[in-house]
């Protein structure tokens, strides 16, 4: 088993609400729109959910409503015997928009670089994109 594993953190400021981001986040048809790929979610704690065409699964582990969402997270390219990795997503309101800073934990050794800039490119921009448009 895959013992070795990298953890990063990220923080990043959108113009919306707490709960418009958390709603998009967690809503599969939301997800969706946004990244421009296909997404399913049970939004429920223990709830599985797809993004970007089944590359990501995982299982919501946690949901706090507007404030807070940790996930067990994987992908097609994670070594088959990798455990889960783990990402904790935190909402806070502030400057007119909200805070979102998310701590990705447990990600299998050689790939946090890359699943780092992964969630700005394919995360981040198309989110703050989406969000601005009317």
């Amino acid at each position: 088993m895959s013992e070795a594993t990298e953890a990063f953190e990220l923080e990043a400021f959108f113009m919306a609400s707490p709960e418009a981001i958390f709603r998009a986040w967690v809503t599969a048809e939301l997800h969706a729109d946004f990244t421009e790929a296909g997404a399913t979610s049970d939004p429920v704690p223990g709830g599985a959910f797809t993004a970007w065409d089944g590359y990501i699964q995982g299982t919501h582990v946690e949901l706090q409503p507007n404030t807070r969402i940790v996930q067990r997270w994987r992908t097609g390219e994670f070594p088959a015997d990798a455990p889960d990795s783990q990402v904790e997503i935190a909402l806070r309101a502030g400057d007119g928009g909200t805070w979102l800073t998310l701590r990705h934990t447990a990600i299998p050794a050689g790939s946090g670089d890359r699943y780092k800039q992964g969630w700005i490119d394919y995360y981040f921009e198309p989110l703050t994109e989406w969000l601005q448009t009317p």
